[in-house]
């Protein structure tokens, strides 16, 4: 029997299309609006994969306009009541359902702050995007499984559409547009030699840098939340100070390697970490001892790893039935998430 989860992560190019064709007009309006305030700082509020996705946009954003980028805790509004003084910042709000109310109260908050206000939620009546200045609809349609695919892969493909028309870059604008077929192929790859591994593995890490690194965050909940494994993310230059201490023989690490500046140091701390006996799995690159992973090559560096979760959400739904969970209803966890 097909899990949700299979379905859901099945549907990512048709709804990464439906949102490029149906939410493009709202996105040219939100980056107008971009331009106009021409933000010296930007914020998000998301929690969960959301808070992932918005971990991408810190980095795309810093690297294509060169604004700062900072997450701000939604209890600094819900709870502690704290106004903060945004003008001439932008804040970005991404919840998949826009009912959580510590996002939705810390939203409000910016943009009473002076923030221009943008939300990014698969549900356009929802408080999130009915108490923003814009909102980018997902258009991803109903996601049934609790842990998250296609609205987390279309949350990014929303924040990279935005950044790309509001700093009118035409790269950026090119690969955005390409993004459905990338998504296609990369369901097509085989990361088979990675669940031989992790059938009966009990931990690991998973590393990246740049906006692979937000995807390392989201592959080491998805190794939590579906296959009952305790996976841990960090930058692959954060790993040298002090956790890859524990990194001893057949020790499993995945690195999310991409063809960018970056790809070279990756690569140095896979070697560093095969010669401490780790069973080192990573794509984009070969390193001698460990075992390459295929992914979608030729990529524009600021998509590349959002095609990568592609081929991981294919990869850890089949993974999590090996290891007899259902990928679908993972243990004391719900669809929708409300904290305050």
């Amino acid at each position: 029997m097909t899990s949700h989860m299979a379905r859901e992560v099945a549907e990512i190019p048709e709804a990464a299309q439906r949102f490029l064709s149906q939410s493009a007009n709202a996105v040219a309006r939100a980056a107008e609006a971009m331009r106009k305030a021409d933000p010296g700082l930007l914020v998000t509020v998301a929690r969960g994969s959301s808070d992932h996705a918005a971990t991408y946009l810190k980095y795309a954003v810093e690297l294509l306009a060169g604004v700062p980028v900072a997450s701000v805790g939604p209890s600094v509004a819900s709870i502690y009541q704290r106004p903060l003084r945004l003008g001439r910042a932008a804040c970005v709000g991404i919840s998949q359902s826009g009912q959580s109310p510590d996002i939705v109260e810390m939203m409000r908050a910016a943009g009473a702050g002076g923030a221009l206000t943008v939300a990014i939620t698969n549900h356009a009546e929802s408080p999130l995007a009915l108490g923003s200045a814009h909102c980018l609809a997902l258009q991803s349609g109903t996601e049934q499984s609790v842990a998250a695919t296609k609205t987390f892969v279309a949350s990014v493909l929303a924040g990279l559409a935005l950044l790309a028309e509001w700093q009118e870059d035409a790269a950026l604008r090119t690969a955005v547009a390409g993004l459905p077929e990338a998504f296609a192929r990369a369901l097509k790859l085989d990361w088979q030699p990675l669940a031989a591994r992790l059938v009966r593995a009990q931990s690991l890490y998973v590393l990246g840098r740049g906006p692979a690194f937000a995807i390392a965050n989201e592959a080491a909940l998805k190794f939590k939340e579906t296959c009952g494994l305790h996976a841990e993310a960090f930058s692959a230059a954060e790993v040298l100070h002090g956790p890859s201490a524990i990194v001893q023989a057949q020790f499993p690490v995945l690195a999310l390697g991409v063809e960018d500046a970056a790809l070279p140091r990756l690569v140095d701390t896979a070697n560093r970490l095969v010669a401490q006996g780790a069973d080192v799995f990573l794509t984009g690159a070969n390193v001698e001892g460990a075992t390459r992973l295929p992914s979608v090559p030729g990529l524009h560096p600021l998509c590349a790893p959002l095609v990568l979760s592609v081929s991981f959400y294919a990869f850890i739904e089949a993974l999590a039935r090996r290891r007899g969970f259902d990928p679908d209803v993972p243990p004391h966890l719900r669809k929708v998430t409300q904290t305050v």
